[in-house]
C-alpha cells in the first residue's frame, strides 16, 4: 500500500524530538486537569450540559495521553507508562458508557420511526397507530418501548458507575499521576535527541496493514449477505466481521494522535483521515445498535409483532454497517490516490 509522501513544508519533514512529545503530553495533562476542575464545579443537575462537556473533555485528554504512551513507549519510562495506560483506558471507557447508551437509544428510535412511517416516535406511539405498514407499525411502538426500558436502565447504571468511578481512590490515583505529568514527563535519557517520526510511521504502518486485511471488495457491494448470516441468532457474541473494523478504528485514532504529537493540535486537519474516521465511527455506532436490537429480540415472551419489528431494525442497522464500510472504502482509496 502506498505511503504518504511528506512535502518539504510539512512539519513532519523536520526532525521532531522527545521535547515535542513532552510538550504534547503536558498540554493534554493540563486539559485533563482543566476538565476535571470544570466537572467538579458543574457537577449539579442545573449544570448537566456543562458536566457532560467536561466528562467528554476528560475522555478526550485521557485517550490522547494513553494513545501517545502506546505509540511512543520506547521514549518513556516503561514502568510508569505501563502503570498509567490501562488506568486511562479504564477511565475513558467508564465515562463513555452513559453517552453511548443514550446515543444508541436515540439512533434506534429514529430508525424505528423511519422504518414504520409513523408520525410519532415509537416510544410515543400507541397500539392505535395507523396500520398502513402492517406488523412493523404495530410492533414498532412496543419495540421502541422495550428498547427504551432496556437502554435507559443501562444508561442509568452507567451514570452511577461513572459517578462512583470519579469518586474512587482509583480515579484519584490516576488524577494525581496526570497532575505530575502536567509538569514533568518521564522521558528516557535518549528521548531528548531521538526522532519521533519512525515511531509515528510505525503506527501508520500498523494502520495500513490492518486496512489491507479488510474485505474492502466485499464492502464495495451494496448488499453483503454474509454480514447478515447471524441475524437474530441465539448466539449473543459480537458479529465476526466487525472486530477487524473496530481495530482499524482504534489504529486510525492512534495514527491521528501521533500526527498531533508531531505537528501540534493546531496543524491543519487532514480531511481524508477525518472522513475515514467518521465512517468508522458510523460503523461502530450501527454495529452496536444492531447488537442492541438483536439482544432486545431475545427477550423472553415478547409479541411476534415486536420481534418482527426488532428483526427489521436489526437488518436495517446491519445495512448501515455496510454503508459505513463502503464510505470508508471510498475515503481511504481517495487518500491513497492523492498521496501517491
Amino acid at each position: 500500500m502506498a505511503q504518504q509522501h511528506l512535502e518539504p513544508t510539512d512539519p513532519t519533514a523536520l526532525v521532531v524530538t522527545g521535547d515535542a512529545l513532552a510538550g504534547y503530553l503536558r498540554a493534554q495533562a493540563t486539559e485533563f486537569l482543566r476538565a476535571l476542575r470544570l466537572h467538579r464545579e458543574t457537577g449539579t443537575a442545573s449544570a448537566a450540559e456543562e458536566s457532560v462537556d467536561a466528562a467528554r473533555a476528560l475522555r478526550r485528554s485521557a485517550r490522547r495521553i494513553s494513545g501517545s504512551l502506546h505509540t511512543f513507549r520506547p521514549l518513556l519510562d516503561a514502568g510508569w507508562s505501563e502503570e498509567i495506560r490501562p488506568e486511562l483506558a479504564w477511565l475513558s471507557g467508564t465515562l463513555g458508557l452513559e453517552h453511548a447508551y443514550e446515543a444508541r437509544l436515540a439512533r434506534l428510535l429514529l430508525a424505528l420511526h423511519r422504518l414504520s412511517g409513523s408520525t410519532t416516535l415509537p416510544s410515543q406511539a400507541t397500539s392505535e397507530a395507523p396500520a398502513e405498514r402492517g406488523n412493523l407499525t404495530v410492533g414498532a411502538a412496543k419495540a421502541g418501548a422495550l428498547l427504551d426500558r432496556q437502554l435507559t436502565l443501562a444508561r442509568t447504571r452507567a451514570h452511577s458507575t461513572a459517578l462512583q468511578a470519579l469518586g474512587s481512590s482509583r480515579f484519584h490515583a490516576v488524577a494525581d499521576k496526570v497532575a505530575v505529568l502536567a509538569s514533568e514527563v518521564p522521558l528516557t535519557p535518549a528521548a531528548s535527541t531521538a526522532d519521533l517520526r519512525p515511531l509515528a510511521s510505525a503506527a501508520e504502518e500498523r494502520l495500513t496493514d490492518a486496512i489491507a486485511a479488510l474485505p474492502l471488495v466485499t464492502a464495495g457491494h451494496p448488499y453483503n449477505a454474509e454480514a447478515l448470516v447471524h441475524g437474530l441468532s441465539p448466539d449473543p457474541s459480537p458479529h465476526p466481521q466487525d472486530g477487524p473494523w473496530h481495530q482499524v478504528r482504534l489504529l486510525l485514532r492512534l495514527h491521528r494522535y501521533a500526527r498531533e504529537a508531531l505537528c501540534g493540535e493546531g496543524a491543519p486537519v487532514d480531511v481524508r483521515l477525518f472522513s475515514a474516521g467518521q465512517a468508522l465511527n458510523r460503523h461502530r455506532d450501527a454495529s452496536e445498535a444492531a447488537a442492541a436490537a438483536a439482544s432486545a429480540a431475545r427477550t423472553p415472551r415478547i409479541a411476534p409483532a415486536t420481534a418482527y419489528a426488532l428483526g427489521v431494525l436489526h437488518a436495517d442497522q446491519r445495512h448501515e454497517v455496510e454503508a459505513a464500510r463502503f464510505a470508508f472504502q471510498q475515503a481511504w482509496q481517495k487518500q491513497r490516490l492523492e498521496a501517491v
